[in-house]
């Protein structure tokens, strides 16, 4: 949804206003501008005889600030409160606040509403001209004709409305006695921020009353994702996934997990198979990285015994779908292994339970907003997470009528249905598969001692859809550039990852997740785009 008008309506008008112009006599542009000299003149002695608008002795509490005064010209020293912290006790003091201008609404010459905006924090302005209180009618006409999303200052004093407000988060009103523009946005936005704002419900509600109420669709919010991003559920979402990735780093370090940092830039597949991204690198051919398995073992080689990493990942698959992404986060982790690989999955079992009870407990006003524009039932975990194994898995989908192929891997459509089987049997939307198939699973991942057909391995599971990846890996030479052969990998690309356990190794396993997904799935949202700020799809490159 575009505002901008068609070159060839555009060009069309032109031209009509050009030949309307050729047409005119020369006496029909001679009366015209008579007729515009007088006016000109009116609007002179019109000036002259208002000189309250020209002076207007409170020009000095309104009005545009010049550019080179926001150009770092000096500390005031002012103090600023922020929109989020105005309640009941801030009654009756003096404030200075910033924010966007929401929502502007006129009631007469001399009074006015104005909705501000800062973060997820709205609180209603109101502007009555008076001189006690320095407020001109000028000044009322210069808060009205504010554009929507103009950043503004205001100072006022803090009051408790006689009715609660329902337009704003906050329970208070500023009485304005000063108000200044610093930026102002353009007259007609490409898309309107209430329209970017509402729910299904509404939409429903609007459509059962006979009203038409403007969609806007994800492409377009996307392309002007600056706007969008405003939104209350927006600013909702990215503040949860910033609480997830410091839940995982929070969890990981009290676990002595060391964080760390490797390459992006790589001469090899990371994960096998052609979802690479290739590029030269000073003449030499390389890639993205899939993931930072290879160095994350390297360092587990390099004696930091748990590590792990949040950094981006490449794949360059031709997914067009709802939880596929060409780039996102990835929450990557690994530790040596004294016995057994369920040793992994115990830090998982003990990371989600932390980080969903943070989320549950600790971000109620995020969730609920979410919830208002995409209303969502509460994640349900178990306090010791349910394990099943992969054979367990098909033999539930087989009773209720789902054949999987026992050494392929689950579609999407296999995976949500076992998560609702879980569901049903055991009370959780989060479960681990275990012992999955050698054939499905990395080169790198150690088969199981007992069938070399399967793996120590395990995905994880959110609302029947999979987040997580994770195996014991491969830490012999031998088995491993066996491994890589089998899987067609040039061992000559990652020779050095190889070499690197002929050093001595220990036995390792670890673990990667997208932050984006585990956000997605948390918040039950329909769509990855959702949670990425700037998603890159086969089809998206800008913004």
């Amino acid at each position: 949804m575009s505002s901008e008008t068609p070159p060839t309506t555009a060009a069309a008008d032109e031209l009509a206003a050009d030949l309307s112009a050729a047409t005119l006599s020369k006496k029909q542009q001679k009366k015209d501008a008579r007729k515009a000299e007088k006016a000109e003149k009116a609007a002179q002695r019109q000036q002259q005889q208002q000189p309250a608008d020209a002076e207007d002795p409170f020009a000095t509490n309104y009005g545009d600030v010049p550019v080179e005064e926001i150009q770092s010209k000096a500390i005031s020293g002012r103090s600023w409160t922020k929109i989020g912290d105005l309640d009941a006790d801030a009654a009756g003091r003096s404030v200075l606040i910033r924010g966007a201008t929401q929502a502007i609404r006129p009631v007469s010459k001399k009074m006015a509403f104005v909705v501000l905006r800062q973060s997820m924090s709205t609180v209603q302005c109101v502007l009555v001209a008076s001189a006690d209180a320095g407020v001109s009618t000028q000044m009322v006409r210069f808060a009205t004709a504010l554009s929507k999303e103009s950043i503004v200052d205001v100072e006022g004093i803090v009051s408790l409305p006689k009715e609660p407000l329902k337009a704003t988060t906050q329970q208070v009103e500023i009485h304005v006695r000063k108000i200044y523009c610093i930026n102002r946005a353009i007259p007609t936005l490409p898309i309107n921020l209430e329209d970017a704002a509402r729910s299904e419900a509404e939409f429903e509600k609007a459509e059962q009353a006979g009203e038409k109420l403007v969609r806007v669709g994800q492409d377009t919010r996307l392309n002007y994702r600056a706007i969008d991003l405003r939104t209350p559920a927006n600013q909702a979402i990215f503040r949860i996934q910033c609480q997830v990735e410091n839940k995982f780093r929070e969890f990981l370090l009290s676990k002595d997990f060391v964080g760390i940092h490797t390459p992006k830039l790589i001469s090899g597949s990371s994960e096998g198979g052609a979802a690479v991204f290739k590029l030269l690198y000073n003449g030499q051919p390389a890639c993205l990285a899939q993931s930072p398995q290879l160095y994350k073992q390297m360092a587990i080689c390099g004696g930091y015994e748990r590590v792990f990493e949040v950094g981006p990942v490449f794949r360059a698959e031709n997914s067009n779908t709802h939880r596929h992404l060409c780039e996102f986060v990835g929450l990557d982790a690994e530790m040596e292994i004294k016995e057994h690989y369920f040793e992994v999955c115990d830090i998982i079992d003990g990371l989600f339970v932390s980080i969903f009870k943070h989320l549950t407990e600790n971000c109620k006003k995020e969730l609920e907003t979410i919830n208002r524009q995409y209303p969502f039932e509460p994640l349900q975990y178990l306090e010791k997470t349910l394990k099943l194994t992969y054979e367990e898995g098909i033999q539930m989908l087989k009773e209720a009528g789902t054949e999987i192929e026992p050494m392929g891997d689950l579609n999407t459509e296999a995976e949500k249905k076992l998560g609702r089987l879980v569901k049903e049997k055991y009370g959780t939307d989060f479960f681990i598969l275990y012992r999955y198939p050698l054939a499905v699973r990395p080169f790198y991942t150690m088969p199981c001692y007992d069938n070399p057909a399967y793996t120590n391995s395990f995905d994880v599971f959110i609302r029947g859809e999979e987040i997580i990846s994770g195996a014991q890996r491969i830490h012999t030479p031998e088995l491993l550039a066996k491994r890589a052969t089998e899987c067609g990998i040039d061992v000559s690309t990652i020779s050095a990852y190889i070499e690197s356990f002929s050093y001595g190794a220990p036995p390792h396993g670890g673990f990667g997740v997208g932050l984006e997904r585990v956000v997605m799935l948390f918040c039950a949202l329909n769509n990855i785009r959702k949670t990425s700020m700037f998603p890159r799809d086969p089809q998206r490159l800008v913004p």
